[in-house]
């Protein structure tokens, strides 16, 4: 059971259900979409009981849809985030034994079990240069999470800009910035929540996942629902 690992670069927004994507040509040198293909993602995030893993800003999912089907495990960083996947092996519910060893540190001797479920309607295209060169994947996700302690649902829509692996690292933050600039001025806002987990476990738009105090924060949340 080999195991993938990359860095994601990547920004979401917070956008109406009735917004239509401004026109990005121009920006960062793109010059075209290609796209967008439907996809449907389900998920279903594990943690232990108290959220340990969203205190360390972890989050370990088993996602069935889109080209990366599998086990997940993403570490949240300064500026980007680490993820490592695994192909699907056996029930989903079943977490192999590769995945758990990689998020021992934080997990110990304590069960995971599923704490969410997020399925996500995307579109998703991707973002090209003159030359053909893939700058970046943009996705229009519209979402539905259901927080499984409690049975919680939560509905949102977000666009998420994701750079591809071929952006020189001194360019990632400019380009980022350029098309910021470009959908900020077309009606989004900056995501309200790090992560759709974030946004899952505490059920409301005004949560953020910044750190530790957030997540202390969905732990005394679900402490008290």
């Amino acid at each position: 059971m080999g195991v993938r690992s990359h860095e994601e670069f990547e920004r979401s927004y917070d956008v109406d259900v009735a917004l239509e994507v401004p026109p990005l040509a121009g920006v960062a040198g793109i010059e075209r979409f290609e796209g967008p293909e439907l996809v449907e993602l389900d998920a279903v995030y594990f943690d232990t009981a108290n959220l340990a893993l969203a205190r360390a800003r972890v989050a370990l999912r088993h996602r069935s849809g889109g080209a990366d089907a599998g086990w997940h495990v993403k570490r949240a960083g300064a500026s980007s985030r680490h993820e490592q996947q695994w192909p699907s092996s056996g029930r989903a519910d079943e977490i192999p034994l590769e995945v758990v060893a990689s998020v021992a540190e934080h997990v110990g001797e304590r069960d995971l079990v599923p704490v969410a479920r997020v399925r996500n309607t995307r579109r998703v295209a991707r973002l090209l240069r003159a030359d053909g060169v893939a700058v970046a994947e943009f996705c229009d996700d519209r979402v539905v999470a259901v927080r499984l302690r409690d049975g919680r649902e939560t509905r949102w829509r977000e666009w998420e800009v994701e750079l591809m692996a071929g952006v020189a690292a001194a360019e990632r933050e400019s380009v980022l910035d350029a098309i910021e600039s470009r959908l900020l001025r077309g009606g989004a806002a900056p995501s309200a929540s790090g992560s759709k987990l974030a946004r899952a476990l505490q059920g409301h738009l005004g949560a953020r996942d910044d750190g530790s105090d957030a997540a202390s924060g969905a732990v005394r949340e679900q402490e008290r629902a």
